[in-house]
């Protein structure tokens, strides 16, 4: 392939700002078809896009022989299924993330891609964000010295602004989402726990509900001893009161400790002294970990995030959640 030519399945209000413009950004790449049952939606998105096509049957938009790779957008319930049609198909798949309901899917996923030889990657796109690849840095530089212990807070409010809306709320519906807003939340920071800190040597956690007016786990903790010695603590929590929201992630090592939000553009690093890095909020979230799965489906660079990597966070949710 010279051009990846993408087709997105599940043209939903992830795919308005966050990664569907960007297909068209980055370099080699091409929107030209979109997917949504709903095919008066899935027309308003390719006008309002300018996309060429657009289809209200996954399978249609799969085997379109403009498509030759897919970006799979739809709630968790349908990730493993549309994957494995696709990569049947031939075609290179961006599976959003959490990678699927939960790590038995998600083994699924990874050995078709195996078994049929299509690559497959997993939109974990923190990964490739300037201010996590800073950290990265900074933790490869030995700044704080040596990595002791990490401590994350996820604490809000019950309908929290930072979660996308939509009409039926299937964040909160476990047959589709796999869990609650843990589910939506935490892949991101496991993810980047484990792509900071590599192989897990155990993991534990526990969750319960405790609001009366839910079906799923509102508070969830974990932790997680790398094989490296590090230590990982995480507190999941939707049903705080407002002023008492968090999101912050610390991680204490010989020297210091570096601090840094999930959904913020600053990073503090305290040693001797204090240092900060401030960084510009990206139009499109998503567009540097596109442009890393584009340069990979064109054989140009490494996987940016494989089925192997997600199934690392969804085995650790598993393990958290009683899974």
């Amino acid at each position: 392939m010279e051009e990846i030519r993408w087709g997105i399945i599940g043209c939903g209000d992830v795919t308005e700002v966050k990664s569907g413009p960007a297909f068209n950004k980055v370099a080699n790449s091409k929107l030209v078809a979109v997917m949504r049952r709903d095919g008066a939606r899935a027309a308003d998105y390719a006008k309002r896009h300018h996309v060429p096509k657009w289809y209200d049957d996954a399978a249609q938009l799969i085997n379109d022989p403009e498509v030759n790779a897919i970006y799979i957008a739809t709630p968790p319930l349908q990730h493993e299924a549309y994957t494995i049609e696709a990569l049947k198909a031939g075609k290179p798949v961006y599976v959003e993330k959490p990678m699927t309901l939960d790590a038995d899917a998600a083994q699924r996923m990874t050995d078709a891609a195996n078994k049929l030889k299509v690559k497959l990657c997993v939109a974990h796109y923190r990964r490739a964000q300037p201010m996590f690849l800073k950290v990265k840095e900074l933790l490869a530089t030995h700044t704080i010295g040596d990595v002791r212990l990490v401590r994350l807070k996820m604490l809000q409010s019950p309908n929290p602004a930072l979660i996308a809306k939509t009409a039926d709320n299937w964040r909160i519906n476990p047959a589709i989402s796999g869990g609650g807003l843990f589910h939506d939340l935490a892949p991101h920071q496991l993810d980047l726990m484990t792509y900071y800190f590599d192989a897990v040597k155990n993991a534990m956690g526990m969750a319960t509900r405790q609001q009366e007016n839910t079906e799923v786990d509102d508070l969830v903790t974990g932790n997680i001893l790398f094989e490296n010695g590090v230590l990982f603590s995480g507190t999941w929590c939707f049903s705080v009161a407002p002023q008492d929201q968090a999101d912050v992630c610390v991680i204490y090592g010989s020297k210091g400790h570096i601090s840094f939000p999930m959904f913020g553009n600053k990073i503090t690093v305290s040693t001797n002294e204090t240092e900060e890095f401030i960084f510009e909020p990206l139009q499109h979230v998503q567009q540097p970990m596109i442009e890393k799965v584009v340069d990979y489906f064109l054989g140009k660079g490494q996987n940016p995030c494989s089925g192997e990597d997600a199934l690392i966070t969804m085995k650790l949710m598993d393990d958290f959640t009683g899974k």
